[in-house]
């Protein structure tokens, strides 16, 4: 009965509160229609025990004790208890307010609140002088007459205060921190292709779900001219701001060093390492698929460092994995590049991915693997690459279609076949 407010973590010295105060009533249902209508007061309980008799509690909006409404059997002693003075002392902030909130109300009480001055500091030493405080005092009572003391203590009344303004604030840092954030994710969704130019006979695709506001994926097609494309995926390690302000690091790197890609594109990403080691903290990487695509050739030129394998479905239905060809970015100040080189043949089709696609788990575990990514590209290779990749998405959410714990990335690109 109640909620419990707090919690020691010292199992030690167990918890102990109180839960309940017993109120001697004659009938229940009458009781709890005053409680409830009158006073304001929640409904805590009301079952029947195996006895046969009915629990019924209700509390005040605030705090965690309750009173129990007990209809005891007239013959008892408790039934004398009824319509008596009892200890129990509702505290407010404001006496005067309920008095005349309650009186509406038809609550009878017995005189109008009364100021005191109260002496009362526990830590106070014997030579210290106590501080003073001003009380409000008054009595009330039920419908059978039982009376209660309501009080306020300045005291109180300050503290309850202090505790809204730090609410009050601590709300406002929380919009202030959702707004930043808010402004960040629009930011960053700018930061991935705005939109895709025709490439000769390369039709392709890109996306990236984040599984919070930002995140640390990343995905871009760099025109690097002569019929030319750079297809880019790359995953910061981490999640949450710290992990998209590397992404945009990583993608301002990229962009700004991509005119050398075309001839050289080991130096190209060599730089691009080095600017991202020098601008991030030792601990920061970023795994990163780099593919550069001439058109008029049908070769794919890559550097896959540390990534996932890029995968090529042929048109005849076989299957290239682009392994790994040099470490992660940005760990190495000396870091050396190797070089891959493909194809992508008209009808192949080109599939970059972050580990959100093959991490992703279902209820008993089971993560979503390369296959069953190789199962569903396959199953929907006759697709449009947007097509395509909007399928492999929905296999993966039917997978796992509780909620996304990692960025989830993906990129499609295929060479379209000559016309019949």
């Amino acid at each position: 009965m109640g909620s419990i407010s707090t919690v020691r973590l010292d199992r030690q010295n167990p918890y102990l509160r109180i839960d309940a105060v017993n109120v001697f009533v004659k009938d229940q249902d009458r009781s709890l229609e005053f409680y409830r209508d009158r006073l304001g007061f929640d409904l805590a309980l009301d079952i029947r025990l195996q006895s046969g008799h009915r629990l019924v509690a209700v509390a005040p909006p605030d705090g965690i004790t309750v009173l129990r409404l007990i209809a005891p059997d007239p013959e008892s002693e408790e039934y004398q208890l009824i319509g008596r003075h009892t200890p129990i002392v509702f505290l407010t902030e404001d006496v005067v307010a309920k008095f005349s909130e309650w009186s509406k109300r038809g609550v009878h009480f017995r005189y109008t609140p009364r100021l005191r001055r109260v002496q009362h500091n526990p830590r106070a030493s014997a030579s210290e002088q106590p501080p003073i405080w001003g009380g409000v005092f008054t009595r009330f009572e039920d419908i059978d007459g039982n009376s209660f003391s309501l009080v306020g203590i300045d005291e109180v009344s300050q503290a309850l205060e202090e505790q809204r303004r730090a609410i009050a604030e601590k709300l406002e840092l929380e919009r202030r921190a959702a707004q930043e954030l808010e402004i960040a994710r629009m930011v960053q969704a700018r930061l991935f292709p705005q939109t895709l130019p025709p490439l000769g006979p390369l039709e392709y695709a890109g996306v990236c779900l984040q599984a919070r506001q930002v995140g640390g994926d990343y995905y871009d097609f760099l025109n690097l001219g002569q019929e030319r494309l750079g297809l880019v995926v790359g995953d910061i390690a981490g999640k949450g701001i710290a992990a998209a302000l590397l992404m945009a690091n990583l993608q301002a790197n990229l962009r700004s060093q991509c005119a050398i890609a075309l001839e050289h594109p080991r130096r190209f990403l060599e730089s691009v390492n080095r600017l991202f080691f020098e601008n991030s903290i030792e601990s920061a990487y970023a795994t990163l698929f780099f593919a550069e695509y001439d058109t008029r050739a049908c070769t794919l030129r890559y550097a896959n460092c540390g990534h996932l394998p890029g995968l090529i479905l042929r048109r005849e239905d076989g299957l290239d994995r682009l392994a790994s060809t040099c470490t992660v970015l940005g760990l190495f100040e000396d870091w050396e590049c190797s070089i891959g080189e493909s194809n992508l043949l008209p009808g192949d089709t080109l599939v970059l991915y972050t580990d959100g696609v093959t991490e992703a788990f279902n209820d008993r575990g089971e993560e979503f693997g390369e296959q069953r990514l190789v199962d569903s590209l396959r199953r929907h290779r006759h697709s449009q690459p947007r097509a395509l990749m909007n399928s492999i998405l929905d296999d993966v959410k039917q997978f796992s279609p509780h909620e996304q714990h990692d960025d989830i990335t993906l990129l499609v690109a295929r060479c379209a076949p000559p016309p019949l």
